[in-house]
């Protein structure tokens, strides 16, 4: 699976939820949006409404994926924790799968506050807890315990959604939504078991070895096909609202 792929499928996770949001933005008169973060743009490539899209990422191998699939958007290579644009610029700043990955998400989050005007939004969308990931059959739980752990190694904090209503408090923002999205049907079928086991691999790989993996793939594979596959791991939201006091400066 490339990496637009898997963007696009995680995407998929929440675009029922940022239908939603982006729709309020949109009955609220939101004319500038920041995504930090926005990879290959796949969060961007059914935005709803008309206004002025801003994406922002690190990686410019992933920026010039993203020029092809959003070529409307204004992309700018650049660090979450030094966003490079002026206090109070945007009506909307939202990120997707990216606070886990940061090495202080309150920062990054103060940095998408700051960018924000007042009264403002800020939308932490796909933050997952794999401290609370559920596995069947049972002879399958490892393998969240592995992916955790080897989620960990690579710097990430697996366990980062649950604790997004306290970053947005510890940042200073009014948290007007925050909750899991729901789970999935009890099973899984081959073909989505196929595409969370690409995901499955990509973290493990190098991470134990490759005779376990197979087997592990095989009992995935099985449980696939007799319709008893079933994985949940909480994936946690929070919409915010910048005070109309703040000046961008920590006033």
């Amino acid at each position: 699976m490339d990496e637009h792929a898997l963007f696009l499928r995680q995407a998929v996770w929440t675009r029922t939820l940022r239908a939603y949001c982006f729709g309020r933005f949109a009955r609220g008169g939101a004319q500038r949006v920041l995504e930090v973060g926005c990879g290959t743009g796949a969060a961007l490539t059914d935005f709803l409404w008309p206004a002025v899209v801003h994406g922002l990422d690190v990686r410019p191998d992933v920026l010039r994926q993203a020029r092809r699939h959003v070529s409307a958007a204004c992309l700018t290579c650049g660090d979450a924790l030094a966003l490079p644009y002026a206090a109070a610029t945007f009506d909307v700043v939202f990120c997707h799968y990216l606070l886990l990955w940061v090495r202080s998400p309150l920062a990054a989050l103060l940095e998408m506050k700051r960018v924000a005007r007042p009264g403002g939004y800020l939308l932490a969308l796909a933050e997952p807890d794999y401290a609370h990931r559920l596995d069947r059959p049972f002879y399958l739980i490892p393998l969240g315990r592995w992916q955790r752990q080897a989620l960990r190694r690579k710097g990430a904090n697996p366990d980062l959604g649950a604790q997004l209503p306290t970053l947005f408090l510890q940042a200073g923002l009014q948290i007007l939504e925050a909750g899991c999205l729901q789970p999935p049907e009890q099973t899984m079928t081959i073909s989505a078991g196929q595409e969370e086991w690409e995901v499955l691999e990509r973290d493990l790989s190098g991470y134990i070895p490759a005779w376990l993996l197979q087997m592990m793939k095989s009992w995935h594979e099985y449980a696939c096909r007799r319709g008893k596959r079933w994985l949940f791991v909480p994936t946690h939201f929070a919409l915010g609202q910048v005070p109309q006091w703040y000046n961008g400066f920590g006033g």
